[in-house]
């Protein structure tokens, strides 16, 4: 590269103002979530309402991806090579402009729509909104959140941000079928669609331009594998969610790798006392399961409560971290969970959306960004607390 170095050139060279979340879409059951403030607080927007295979066991157990360090890194690298002075200060202004929740571009101020199927109250879906918050900061883009655990309801929210002409989606295909009308209108409007968490397999041919999340079969062997390292027998899969291929897909990986018997267990994930009390049943009348497996973190909780309840001896394994989790883990009252980096997929999708609109990038090759799975046992939990609790992992 030759030339003097010249910081107006590049996207971030003058910091913007905080970017605050507006109303989303109009449609009353969206549910919103201003952007963080600059000292990671929340600050309201106006308007808006503040809410919340049995081989290679290790490789694919302790599997750790970070994409968006390596994207990062490589975006950086590549803008700052034509000086290492000029680099250093564009990166030093970049990371303290992020700090103080500013925008680190001056690319323009687009739209990008985020539309998930999250229920009321699931701390699983705050973690993914809270870094797509976070890369919307930086990004300096207008970031609406909203979700519906109603598939068609949850294709309406699509529609009506394709109404809007945003400038690109994010949404979730935990029931692809509901999501494929909305999403080929998305496609004909030429607005860009990143898939995150579920669909993976369905991404590409909905025509999104990469999927980010863990590969849910893979992560159900990972789960399989470890539950034969621990010695079980007989485990229980619980699914609170029917219908969600997501679901599936994770007890069928455990049921292909794990020697022993898996049963699956459906109970109504909307009511957790319900829940309880259905996993209590299944314990007191089958004394021989010997692990639970959750596919939530909040669920985790619930099947302790009923293992005690249950006198059983069972133990409790989970999908997903939150601080409850990681408390778990250390105490010993749950023996492993299985982390997809939550934070990271809400981060990416938005990140990699801008770079799509910026520069015309695509990561993935035309296959999943995988962001898990990883297990972590109470020997990695003490490492973690301060992530889970401030609501990053």
């Amino acid at each position: 590269m030759s030339g003097q170095y010249d910081p107006s050139a590049l996207p971030w060279a003058e910091p913007r103002v905080p970017v605050a979340e507006n109303g989303a879409f109009g449609i009353s059951r969206d549910r919103l979530r201003p952007a963080p403030g600059p000292h990671g607080d929340r600050v309201p927007a106006p308007g808006g309402t503040a809410r919340h295979g049995k081989k290679g066991r290790g490789l694919v157990a302790r599997f750790r991806t970070w994409v968006g360090i390596a994207l990062a890194g490589a975006l950086t690298l590549s803008l700052a090579g034509c000086s290492s002075t000029g680099g250093k200060r564009a990166e030093d202004a970049r990371r303290a402009a992020a700090a103080q929740g500013r925008a680190a571009v001056d690319t323009p101020r687009w739209t990008f729509a985020m539309i998930t199927h999250s229920g009321d109250g699931d701390t699983f879906w705050d973690i993914v909104q809270s870094g797509a918050e976070q890369a919307a900061v930086k990004d300096n883009i207008n970031f609406l959140y909203s979700h519906d655990d109603e598939a068609q309801q949850q294709a309406q929210l699509v529609d009506a941000a394709v109404d809007k002409k945003v400038d690109g989606i994010v949404v979730t295909l935990a029931k692809p079928d509901a999501m494929r009308s909305a999403l080929d209108r998305a496609r004909k409007a030429g607005i860009p669609v990143i898939t995150v968490n579920s669909g993976s397999e369905e991404s590409r041919e909905f025509g999104a331009l990469t999927h980010i999340g863990q590969d849910e079969t893979i992560a159900g062997e990972a789960v399989g594998e470890e539950l034969n390292a621990r010695g079980r027998e007989r485990a229980l899969c619980i699914l609170h969610e029917q219908g969600n291929v997501g679901h599936e897909q994770r007890c069928d990986g455990v049921e292909k790798t794990f020697d022993g018997t898996l049963q699956r267990l459906y109970v109504n994930g909307t009511n957790m006392p319900d829940t309880q009390s259905a996993i209590e049943a299944k314990l007191q009348s089958d004394r021989a399961v010997d692990a639970v497996v959750t596919l939530g973190a909040p669920y985790a909780d619930t099947a302790v409560k009923a293992r005690e309840g249950a006198g059983s001896k069972a133990e409790i394994d989970t999908f997903d971290l939150n601080a409850k989790v990681v408390a778990g883990l250390r105490s010993g009252a749950l023996g492993f969970a299985v982390d997809q980096q939550p934070y990271l997929q809400g981060y990416e999708a938005v990140d990699l959306l801008w770079l799509y609109k910026y520069n015309a990038d695509v990561l993935g090759g035309g296959r999943p960004v995988l962001t898990g799975p990883q297990i972590i046992t109470k020997d990695d939990a003490a490492a973690l607390a301060d992530h889970t609790e401030r609501g990053t992992r």
